[in-house]
Protein backbone atom coordinates (compact mmCIF):
# COMPACT_ATOMS: atom_id res chain seq x y z
CA UNK A 1 0.00 0.00 0.00
CA UNK A 2 1.49 3.32 -1.10
CA UNK A 3 2.33 5.90 1.57
CA UNK A 4 0.82 8.66 -0.55
CA UNK A 5 -2.11 6.67 -1.95
CA UNK A 6 -5.77 7.28 -1.22
CA UNK A 7 -6.40 3.77 0.25
CA UNK A 8 -3.95 4.37 3.12
CA UNK A 9 -5.46 7.77 3.88
CA UNK A 10 -8.97 6.33 3.97
CA UNK A 11 -7.82 3.47 6.20
CA UNK A 12 -6.15 5.82 8.69
CA UNK A 13 -9.22 8.08 8.82
CA UNK A 14 -11.49 5.09 9.45
CA UNK A 15 -9.20 3.81 12.21
CA UNK A 16 -9.04 7.27 13.81
CA UNK A 17 -12.85 7.63 13.77
CA UNK A 18 -13.25 4.12 15.16
CA UNK A 19 -10.76 4.85 17.94
CA UNK A 20 -12.56 8.07 18.90
CA UNK A 21 -15.95 6.38 18.86
CA UNK A 22 -14.76 3.41 20.90
CA UNK A 23 -13.05 5.64 23.46
CA UNK A 24 -16.19 7.77 23.93
CA UNK A 25 -18.36 4.68 24.39
CA UNK A 26 -16.05 2.86 26.79
CA UNK A 27 -14.72 5.77 28.85
CA UNK A 28 -17.64 5.80 31.38
CA UNK A 29 -17.15 2.06 32.04
CA UNK A 30 -13.43 2.32 32.73
CA UNK A 31 -13.05 2.65 36.49
CA UNK A 32 -9.29 2.98 36.70
CA UNK A 33 -7.76 6.37 35.84
CA UNK A 34 -4.67 4.89 34.19
CA UNK A 35 -6.85 2.77 31.88
CA UNK A 36 -8.83 5.84 30.80
CA UNK A 37 -5.59 7.75 30.23
CA UNK A 38 -4.23 4.88 28.14
CA UNK A 39 -7.42 4.78 26.05
CA UNK A 40 -7.23 8.55 25.45
CA UNK A 41 -3.58 8.25 24.46
CA UNK A 42 -4.39 5.51 21.94
CA UNK A 43 -7.21 7.59 20.51
CA UNK A 44 -4.91 10.59 20.06
CA UNK A 45 -2.26 8.37 18.47
CA UNK A 46 -4.66 7.19 15.75
CA UNK A 47 -5.79 10.76 15.07
CA UNK A 48 -2.16 11.88 14.82
CA UNK A 49 -1.33 9.05 12.41
CA UNK A 50 -4.25 10.05 10.21
CA UNK A 51 -3.04 13.67 10.14
CA UNK A 52 0.55 12.62 9.42
CA UNK A 53 -0.61 10.37 6.58
CA UNK A 54 -2.62 13.21 5.04
CA UNK A 55 0.29 15.63 5.41
CA UNK A 56 2.72 13.19 3.87
CA UNK A 57 0.41 12.66 0.88
CA UNK A 58 0.03 16.44 0.42
CA UNK A 59 3.75 17.28 0.62
CA UNK A 60 5.11 14.00 -0.83
CA UNK A 61 7.69 13.61 1.95
CA UNK A 62 7.91 9.81 1.86
CA UNK A 63 6.63 7.98 -1.20
CA UNK A 64 7.47 4.41 -0.13
CA UNK A 65 7.90 2.35 3.02
CA UNK A 66 11.57 2.00 2.09
CA UNK A 67 11.96 5.79 2.23
CA UNK A 68 10.29 5.90 5.63
CA UNK A 69 12.26 3.08 7.23
CA UNK A 70 15.53 3.50 5.36
CA UNK A 71 15.50 -0.18 4.41
CA UNK A 72 15.73 0.70 0.71
CA UNK A 73 19.17 2.28 0.64
CA UNK A 74 20.36 4.82 -1.87
CA UNK A 75 22.91 2.38 -3.16
CA UNK A 76 20.29 -0.13 -4.32
CA UNK A 77 20.22 -0.81 -8.04
CA UNK A 78 21.77 -2.99 -10.68
CA UNK A 79 25.36 -4.05 -10.40
CA UNK A 80 27.94 -2.28 -12.50
CA UNK A 81 31.21 -0.44 -12.25
CA UNK A 82 30.41 2.67 -14.30
CA UNK A 83 29.81 6.05 -12.63
CA UNK A 84 26.38 6.31 -14.30
CA UNK A 85 24.20 3.26 -14.93
CA UNK A 86 20.87 3.54 -16.74
CA UNK A 87 18.09 1.51 -15.12
CA UNK A 88 14.49 0.62 -15.88
CA UNK A 89 11.98 2.64 -13.87
CA UNK A 90 8.25 1.93 -13.67
CA UNK A 91 7.64 5.50 -12.50
CA UNK A 92 8.43 6.88 -15.95
CA UNK A 93 6.10 4.34 -17.53
CA UNK A 94 3.28 5.43 -15.21
CA UNK A 95 3.86 9.18 -15.59
CA UNK A 96 3.95 10.23 -19.21
CA UNK A 97 5.60 13.63 -18.89
CA UNK A 98 4.91 16.00 -21.80
CA UNK A 99 8.41 17.29 -22.57
CA UNK A 100 8.18 17.81 -26.33
CA UNK A 101 10.96 15.77 -27.93
CA UNK A 102 13.15 15.77 -24.85
CA UNK A 103 14.04 12.58 -23.01
CA UNK A 104 13.96 11.37 -19.41
CA UNK A 105 16.37 8.72 -18.17
CA UNK A 106 16.50 6.89 -14.84
CA UNK A 107 20.04 6.25 -13.61
CA UNK A 108 22.18 5.30 -10.63
CA UNK A 109 25.07 7.70 -9.96
CA UNK A 110 28.09 6.21 -8.20
CA UNK A 111 30.59 8.46 -6.46
CA UNK A 112 34.21 7.32 -6.70
CA UNK A 113 35.46 9.73 -4.00
CA UNK A 114 32.57 9.61 -1.54
CA UNK A 115 31.57 5.98 -2.05
CA UNK A 116 27.92 7.11 -2.25
CA UNK A 117 25.52 5.76 -4.87
CA UNK A 118 22.05 7.17 -5.38
CA UNK A 119 19.25 7.14 -7.97
CA UNK A 120 18.63 10.15 -10.20
CA UNK A 121 16.63 11.27 -13.21
CA UNK A 122 18.26 12.91 -16.22
CA UNK A 123 16.41 15.29 -18.53
CA UNK A 124 17.98 15.67 -21.98
CA UNK A 125 16.66 18.50 -24.19
CA UNK A 126 15.58 17.76 -27.79
CA UNK A 127 18.80 19.35 -29.08
CA UNK A 128 20.84 16.62 -27.37
CA UNK A 129 19.48 14.22 -29.98
CA UNK A 130 19.35 16.55 -32.98
CA UNK A 131 22.78 18.18 -32.48
CA UNK A 132 25.14 15.26 -31.81
CA UNK A 133 28.32 17.39 -31.83
CA UNK A 134 27.07 19.94 -29.32
CA UNK A 135 27.96 20.06 -25.62
CA UNK A 136 25.40 21.28 -23.10
CA UNK A 137 25.46 23.12 -19.77
CA UNK A 138 24.23 21.12 -16.78
CA UNK A 139 22.04 22.00 -13.81
CA UNK A 140 21.86 19.70 -10.79
CA UNK A 141 18.33 19.88 -9.32
CA UNK A 142 17.74 18.93 -5.68
CA UNK A 143 14.39 18.50 -3.98
CA UNK A 144 13.84 19.03 -0.25
CA UNK A 145 14.23 16.63 2.65
CA UNK A 146 12.91 13.96 2.86
CA UNK A 147 11.34 14.27 -0.57
CA UNK A 148 11.83 12.11 -3.61
CA UNK A 149 13.48 13.21 -6.86
CA UNK A 150 10.19 12.31 -8.55
CA UNK A 151 8.72 15.46 -6.97
CA UNK A 152 10.87 17.53 -9.31
CA UNK A 153 9.02 15.89 -12.20
CA UNK A 154 5.46 15.57 -10.88
CA UNK A 155 5.13 18.46 -8.42
CA UNK A 156 7.51 21.20 -9.59
CA UNK A 157 7.30 20.01 -13.22
CA UNK A 158 10.93 20.84 -13.96
CA UNK A 159 11.26 18.90 -17.27
CA UNK A 160 7.98 20.31 -18.60
CA UNK A 161 8.76 23.92 -17.69
CA UNK A 162 12.36 23.62 -18.92
CA UNK A 163 11.16 22.31 -22.28
CA UNK A 164 8.63 25.16 -22.53
CA UNK A 165 11.21 27.84 -21.71
CA UNK A 166 13.64 26.36 -24.22
CA UNK A 167 11.00 26.10 -26.96
CA UNK A 168 10.04 29.74 -26.35
CA UNK A 169 13.67 30.82 -26.73
CA UNK A 170 13.88 32.19 -23.18
CA UNK A 171 16.36 29.56 -21.99
CA UNK A 172 19.20 27.76 -23.71
CA UNK A 173 18.99 23.94 -23.95
CA UNK A 174 20.36 22.36 -20.77
CA UNK A 175 20.78 18.95 -19.16
CA UNK A 176 19.07 18.56 -15.77
CA UNK A 177 20.19 15.98 -13.21
CA UNK A 178 17.41 15.51 -10.65
CA UNK A 179 18.24 14.04 -7.23
CA UNK A 180 17.23 14.28 -3.62
CA UNK A 181 19.76 15.53 -1.04
CA UNK A 182 19.09 12.50 1.20
CA UNK A 183 21.84 10.25 -0.15
CA UNK A 184 21.94 7.94 2.88
CA UNK A 185 18.28 7.48 3.83
CA UNK A 186 16.72 8.13 6.21
CA UNK A 187 19.47 10.42 7.53
CA UNK A 188 19.45 14.09 6.59
CA UNK A 189 23.09 15.00 5.98
CA UNK A 190 22.34 18.58 4.89
CA UNK A 191 24.83 17.94 2.04
CA UNK A 192 27.68 17.80 4.55
CA UNK A 193 30.90 15.78 4.71
CA UNK A 194 30.06 14.27 8.10
CA UNK A 195 33.21 13.38 10.11
CA UNK A 196 33.33 9.59 10.16
CA UNK A 197 30.07 9.47 8.19
CA UNK A 198 28.59 10.11 4.73
CA UNK A 199 30.64 12.43 2.52
CA UNK A 200 27.63 14.14 0.96
CA UNK A 201 29.36 17.43 0.10
CA UNK A 202 32.08 15.56 -1.78
CA UNK A 203 29.42 13.55 -3.61
CA UNK A 204 27.54 16.62 -4.88
CA UNK A 205 30.58 18.85 -5.25
CA UNK A 206 32.92 16.44 -7.05
CA UNK A 207 31.44 13.02 -7.78
CA UNK A 208 28.24 14.11 -9.53
CA UNK A 209 29.85 16.49 -12.07
CA UNK A 210 32.61 13.94 -12.74
CA UNK A 211 30.11 11.11 -13.28
CA UNK A 212 27.72 13.10 -15.46
CA UNK A 213 30.59 14.61 -17.43
CA UNK A 214 31.89 11.14 -18.23
CA UNK A 215 28.51 9.84 -19.43
CA UNK A 216 27.00 12.81 -21.32
CA UNK A 217 28.13 15.58 -23.67
CA UNK A 218 28.51 18.34 -21.13
CA UNK A 219 30.20 21.71 -21.10
CA UNK A 220 33.55 21.61 -19.33
CA UNK A 221 34.56 24.02 -16.60
CA UNK A 222 32.51 25.64 -13.82
CA UNK A 223 30.84 28.18 -16.13
CA UNK A 224 28.80 25.36 -17.63
CA UNK A 225 27.52 23.95 -14.33
CA UNK A 226 24.91 25.13 -11.84
CA UNK A 227 22.68 23.81 -9.05
CA UNK A 228 19.07 24.59 -8.17
CA UNK A 229 16.99 23.30 -5.30
CA UNK A 230 14.00 23.88 -3.06
CA UNK A 231 14.01 24.07 0.75
CA UNK A 232 16.86 21.78 1.93
CA UNK A 233 17.82 21.48 -1.73
CA UNK A 234 18.08 25.28 -1.88
CA UNK A 235 20.46 25.36 1.07
CA UNK A 236 22.49 22.57 -0.53
CA UNK A 237 22.55 24.33 -3.91
CA UNK A 238 23.96 27.54 -2.46
CA UNK A 239 26.38 25.81 -0.08
CA UNK A 240 27.84 23.39 -2.62
CA UNK A 241 28.28 26.18 -5.18
CA UNK A 242 30.02 28.38 -2.59
CA UNK A 243 32.29 25.53 -1.48
CA UNK A 244 33.01 24.16 -4.96
CA UNK A 245 33.24 27.26 -7.12
CA UNK A 246 35.85 25.41 -9.17
CA UNK A 247 33.04 23.04 -10.25
CA UNK A 248 29.93 25.27 -10.26
CA UNK A 249 29.34 28.90 -11.12
CA UNK A 250 25.63 29.49 -10.39
CA UNK A 251 22.98 28.43 -7.87
CA UNK A 252 19.22 28.89 -7.50
CA UNK A 253 17.76 28.60 -4.01
CA UNK A 254 13.96 28.25 -3.91
CA UNK A 255 13.00 29.07 -0.30
CA UNK A 256 16.33 27.72 0.91
CA UNK A 257 17.83 28.47 4.30
CA UNK A 258 21.37 29.50 5.21
CA UNK A 259 22.61 27.24 7.99
CA UNK A 260 22.40 23.47 8.39
CA UNK A 261 19.59 22.19 10.57
CA UNK A 262 20.41 19.99 13.55
CA UNK A 263 17.81 17.59 14.92
CA UNK A 264 17.07 13.88 15.31
CA UNK A 265 17.05 13.42 11.51
CA UNK A 266 20.59 14.79 11.13
CA UNK A 267 22.42 13.50 14.17
CA UNK A 268 25.82 15.03 14.83
CA UNK A 269 26.95 16.55 11.53
CA UNK A 270 30.03 18.28 12.87
CA UNK A 271 31.85 15.68 14.96
CA UNK A 272 31.70 18.09 17.88
CA UNK A 273 33.67 20.74 15.96
CA UNK A 274 32.34 24.29 16.29
CA UNK A 275 34.62 25.51 13.48
CA UNK A 276 33.27 22.86 11.08
CA UNK A 277 29.72 23.85 11.99
CA UNK A 278 30.51 27.51 11.21
CA UNK A 279 31.99 26.58 7.83
CA UNK A 280 28.59 25.15 6.86
CA UNK A 281 26.81 28.36 7.90
CA UNK A 282 26.43 30.44 4.73
CA UNK A 283 25.99 33.74 6.59
CA UNK A 284 29.18 33.05 8.54
CA UNK A 285 31.05 32.24 5.33
CA UNK A 286 30.06 35.58 3.78
CA UNK A 287 31.18 37.45 6.90
CA UNK A 288 34.45 35.62 7.42
CA UNK A 289 35.71 34.19 4.12
CA UNK A 290 36.54 35.64 0.69
CA UNK A 291 33.45 35.63 -1.54
CA UNK A 292 33.55 33.00 -4.28
CA UNK A 293 33.19 34.00 -7.98
CA UNK A 294 29.63 32.71 -8.36
CA UNK A 295 26.10 33.94 -9.05
CA UNK A 296 23.17 33.09 -6.77
CA UNK A 297 19.42 33.55 -7.24
CA UNK A 298 17.47 33.43 -3.96
CA UNK A 299 13.67 33.37 -3.81
CA UNK A 300 11.35 34.11 -0.91
CA UNK A 301 8.03 35.77 -0.04
CA UNK A 302 7.19 38.88 1.96
CA UNK A 303 4.37 36.97 3.60
CA UNK A 304 4.15 33.25 4.28
CA UNK A 305 7.84 32.31 4.04
CA UNK A 306 10.11 32.14 7.07
CA UNK A 307 13.43 32.74 5.33
CA UNK A 308 12.78 36.30 4.08
CA UNK A 309 14.86 38.16 6.70
CA UNK A 310 17.83 35.81 6.35
CA UNK A 311 17.59 36.06 2.57
CA UNK A 312 17.85 39.84 2.76
CA UNK A 313 20.81 39.55 5.14
CA UNK A 314 22.50 37.16 2.71
CA UNK A 315 21.99 39.67 -0.10
CA UNK A 316 23.45 42.54 1.95
CA UNK A 317 26.55 40.55 2.93
CA UNK A 318 27.37 39.36 -0.59
CA UNK A 319 30.12 41.30 -2.36
CA UNK A 320 32.04 40.95 -5.63
CA UNK A 321 33.05 38.74 -7.27
CA UNK A 322 29.95 37.04 -5.87
CA UNK A 323 26.63 38.28 -7.23
CA UNK A 324 23.20 37.66 -5.71
CA UNK A 325 19.81 38.23 -7.37
CA UNK A 326 16.41 37.81 -5.72
CA UNK A 327 12.86 36.91 -6.68
CA UNK A 328 10.54 38.01 -3.89
CA UNK A 329 6.82 37.25 -4.12
CA UNK A 330 4.31 39.44 -2.23
CA UNK A 331 2.82 36.30 -0.67
CA UNK A 332 3.60 32.63 -0.86
CA UNK A 333 4.66 29.73 1.28
CA UNK A 334 6.92 26.73 1.59
CA UNK A 335 5.26 24.53 -0.99
CA UNK A 336 5.54 23.06 -4.48
CA UNK A 337 2.89 25.37 -5.93
CA UNK A 338 5.00 28.42 -5.01
CA UNK A 339 8.23 26.95 -6.37
CA UNK A 340 6.43 25.97 -9.59
CA UNK A 341 5.41 29.62 -10.04
CA UNK A 342 8.98 30.78 -9.49
CA UNK A 343 10.65 28.17 -11.66
CA UNK A 344 10.27 29.66 -15.19
CA UNK A 345 11.93 32.95 -14.22
CA UNK A 346 14.69 31.20 -12.25
CA UNK A 347 15.35 28.77 -15.10
CA UNK A 348 15.75 31.68 -17.51
CA UNK A 349 18.12 33.35 -15.03
CA UNK A 350 20.16 30.17 -14.58
CA UNK A 351 20.39 29.50 -18.31
CA UNK A 352 21.72 33.01 -18.92
CA UNK A 353 24.53 32.45 -16.36
CA UNK A 354 25.80 29.18 -17.78
CA UNK A 355 28.06 29.04 -20.80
Amino acid sequence: MSLTGLPLRILMIVLALAAVSLTVRLAPRLSRAWVRALAMLGCQLFVLLALLTAGNAYFDFYQSWGDLTGIASASSGPSGSGPVTRVADSFMDQHQVPIAEGRLESVIIRGSRSGISTPAYIYLPPQYRTEPNRRFPVAIALTGYPGDAQNLITQIQLPLLASQETAAGRMQPMIFVMLRPMVTPPRDTECTDVPGGPQAATFFGQDVPAAIGSAYRTTTGPTGWGILGDSTGGYCATKITMMYSDRYSAAVSLSGYYHALSDFTTGDLWGGSASFRRENDLIWRLRNQPPPPISVMATSSLSGEGDYNETMLFVRLARPPMRVSTLILPAGGHHFSVWRRELPATLDWLGSRLG
